[in-house]
């Protein structure tokens, strides 16, 4: 500072008041140095502070009640996933013929539903068009009462179809295995049915009884017999699918035989039974 300057501060101070002025020996206070400024904001660092803010946990129970569905919709997936990862093996070790084989019997029952389709369609224009209605109707009802009669087991039926052997030497077939076997039939488009001299219809079951079966709560041993109504050409294959009801038979060591035939008479019959409760709605 110069000398000029330091007489011009020096009169400045004197015309002050006394209460105002400053001490001269009073030296300004020294600015806090960066240590000292950090020291206190130092005490928590970033990630100190981080983990502080997330533990311990705040959450509300709404955040809990989504977690939970969340991990619930979850663990469904994985296991459809799982369950249909599982499905698919089978097919997905089979061989390119069995394959081909499958294709062909899921091609043939669409085309059995569509040739079912057809000849409904068929006998409402036969009913339509016929010039005597009342006799026409009363044909298609015989013809009728005669397929329900076989579907119902109350009459004998013939035509193709095919034998089955299950000869259980071990005694280890059960119920859900002839059950399996029945169904797999049905769906390849078996017409009329009998097990042991048994009729199979709509509402028959199987249960376990010792080392045989019984059927409807009539008991069966083995070897176990069918005789079945059918087009062989689906029967048959749909019985020896890979996984199948004859590989799953083999597994239990039993011994299966498919017989094909141009004749095959189901003649065990059921009586016909009356409903208890339901009643014709028809007026």
């Amino acid at each position: 500072m110069s000398n000029e300057d330091a007489t011009r501060e020096n009169r400045l101070r004197e015309e002050l008041p006394e209460e105002v002025r400053p001490d001269a020996d009073e030296a300004p206070e020294a600015p806090q140095t960066a240590e000292e400024d950090g020291g206190r904001s130092a005490e928590l660092t970033g990630r100190q502070r981080l983990v502080k803010g997330l533990w311990p946990p705040r959450v509300s129970r709404a955040q809990l009640i989504v977690a939970v569905l969340l991990f619930g919709l979850g663990f469904g997936l994985a296991v459809q996933v799982a369950s249909n990862s599982d499905g698919d093996s089978a097919l997905r070790g089979a061989r390119q013929e069995d394959l081909v084989r499958i294709l062909d019997e899921l091609d043939d029952r669409t085309q059995r539903l569509e040739d079912e389709k057809q000849g409904l369609e068929k006998q409402r224009d036969e009913l339509e068009n016929s010039s005597d209605q009342a006799e026409e109707a009363r044909r298609q009802t015989v013809e009728k009462e005669r397929q329900l009669g076989i579907l119902a087991g109350t009459v004998a039926a013939e035509g193709p179809g095919i034998r089955i052997t299950i000869d259980d030497t071990k005694g280890t077939v059960e119920a859900d295995m002839l059950l399996d076997a029945i169904q797999e039939l049905r769906a390849a488009g078996a017409e009329a049915m009998q097990v042991n001299g048994v009729r199979i219809v709509a509402g028959t079951y199987l249960s376990d009884a010792g080392n045989a079966v019984s059927v409807d709560g009539n008991k069966i041993n083995a070897p176990y017999r069918f005789k079945v109504i059918g087009k062989p050409q689906d029967l048959e294959p749909a019985l020896n699918i890979p996984g199948g009801v004859v590989q799953t038979l083999e597994k239990e060591q039993a011994v299966v035989t498919i017989e094909r035939s141009d004749k095959i008479v189901v003649d065990a019959l059921r009586a016909a039974k009356r409903p208890d409760y339901a009643r014709s709605s028809s007026r």
